[in-house]
């Protein structure tokens, strides 16, 4: 169980009111069209504060080690509930409460994976979230091997008709993650393409930038009306492996066993709680994970970490001696992973006051420092994301931000989006995996992402003026 002493806001209050002098004449003063001298003094003391320390560690510790992997629908999904209900009150949120949704419940199973001629070799696979098994015996057929979806359109049925089709499309690693947002197209779609010409079933190549045999998963769709085939994901050496054999000019025959399947769907919950507003209650700033993991790792990165930097960045602004003037609100979202229906559910339930949500971010990219700060706010507050990202220290990004995948149903309210980007450079070396593990992540690098979220969340809380809302249409850069 996550212990907090019970002294931590009264320090954290006394230490930042010291450092301010709050009540210097000085400090009231405006910047022009920024921020507030005031709202960016007590911002830039909270982010120093943070800087030397948070318990961020502390809360993915407790998450990975007290409940580990929590796949949507599953009994340990359901223990993650009770797991932030009970977190949230001993770090003293108000409002604690669990809101309804229901989720997919997919079930792995066992898995395997051989090619068997020319060269027999086992591999190491794992099936993409979502998809259908192979029958009890298996799938064993002739190979055929295309670098991108593309390249699957421009062939014959009778090129594809009876084989596994195998995409091999290497991930770029990069720091922005735009390497992944590149790749990953295949995973989601790379199915129902080869079923449309009469595949048998797909392999990838792990949308993931390690040397690992530790294959990826990762959630895939299937589009109506196309008949489902199993997907599964080959860890990079052993796509490395396939290609070679193919490459060799003799016909490559793989065996695949699949025991994925679905589970009725199951009514489970987002938890939420809030940092109350002194002043504006009625005005809500977002801040948003995702609760539930993949099965393979203990989910650290993707999204425990998430988690912990914004927990414990509502729990510093709720430990002011003063609270901001806006109501905090943190939203631990259910089934990111396989379809988003927390976050749909979250914005139903919400509609009638989406426009009093002056803001909207979300932490989903495990640890990685922050470097940039982007946007998707009305154009004429620009001039306050450049005074953050000129106190964060970090780029100043475009104003087409999305934010993440758990805000987008939220879209149609035009809410305001700031997005804190992560260095992703190695992120996606254990994104999905087994090696998702509380070792991959650096304390220090939790405690600047709570620093900048810190003062960012604070300054949008409590600056006089607003962001206005988001320009029409969801944004897309990050």
């Amino acid at each position: 169980m996550l212990m907090i002493p019970s002294a931590a806001r009264r320090s954290l209050g006394t230490a930042v009111l010291l450092s301010l002098g709050l009540l210097s004449v000085n400090a009231r003063a405006q910047s022009p069209a920024g921020l507030p001298a005031d709202v960016r003094a007590t911002a830039s003391a909270l982010r120093a504060k943070a800087l030397a320390g948070t318990r961020a560690y502390e809360i993915v510790r407790s998450l990975t080690v007290e409940v580990g992997p929590r796949p949507a629908g599953s009994k340990a999904y359901d223990a993650a509930v009770q797991w932030g209900l009970r977190t949230m009150k001993e770090l003293g949120f108000r409002n604690v409460h669990s809101e309804k949704t229901t989720v997919p419940h997919w079930v792995r199973g066992e898995e395997s994976g051989e090619i068997v001629a020319p060269y027999p070799q086992p591999v190491h696979l794992t099936a993409l979230g979502g998809s259908i098994g192979t029958p009890a015996a298996g799938i064993a057929a002739p190979v055929i091997e295309v670098p991108s979806l593309a390249a699957v359109d421009k062939l014959a049925p009778a090129q594809v008709k009876g084989k596994i089709v195998f995409y091999n499309a290497p991930m770029r690693r990069t720091k922005d993650a735009s390497g992944y947002r590149d790749a990953v197209p295949v995973r989601g779609g790379g199915a129902s393409a080869a079923a449309k010409l009469g595949a048998v079933a797909v392999l990838i190549r792990s949308i993931g930038t390690d040397h690992n045999r530790t294959p990826h998963t990762g959630g895939m769709r299937y589009q109506d009306g196309v008949e489902k085939i199993p997907a599964a994901a080959l860890s990079n050496p052993d796509a490395d492996l396939l290609d070679a054999e193919i490459a060799a000019g003799k016909p490559v025959t793989f065996r695949l066993k699949l025991g994925a399947h679905a589970e009725p769907d199951v009514e489970t919950a987002n938890v939420v709680g809030e940092v109350p507003g002194r002043e504006r209650p009625e005005e809500i700033v977002l801040l948003g994970a995702h609760l539930d993991s993949w099965d393979l790792g203990t989910g650290a990165i993707d999204d425990a970490a998430g988690i912990a930097i914004i927990m414990e960045t509502a729990r510093r602004l709720a430990g002011l001696p003063r609270g901001p003037r806006r109501t905090i609100r943190v939203v631990l979202y259910a089934n990111e992973e396989l379809g988003t229906s927390g976050a749909r559910s979250y914005a139903a339930a919400h509609q009638d006051e989406l426009a009093r949500h002056v803001m909207a971010g979300e932490s989903d990219l495990g640890s990685g420092r922050v470097w940039r700060l982007s946007s998707h706010v009305n154009p004429a507050r620009l001039p306050v994301v450049a005074d953050l990202a000129k106190l964060l220290g970090v780029e100043q990004g475009g104003n087409d931000a999305e934010g993440g995948s758990d805000l987008r149903p939220m879209s149609p309210g035009r809410v305001p989006v700031l997005s804190l980007s992560q260095d992703a450079s190695e992120y996606f070396d254990y994104h999905h995996t087994a090696n998702d593990t509380l070792d991959k992540i650096d304390p220090k690098d939790l405690d600047q992402n709570v620093a900048a979220w810190a003062a960012v969340v604070y300054a949008v809380a409590e600056m006089p003026g607003d962001l206005g809302r988001a320009p029409e249409g969801a944004g897309r850069g990050e």
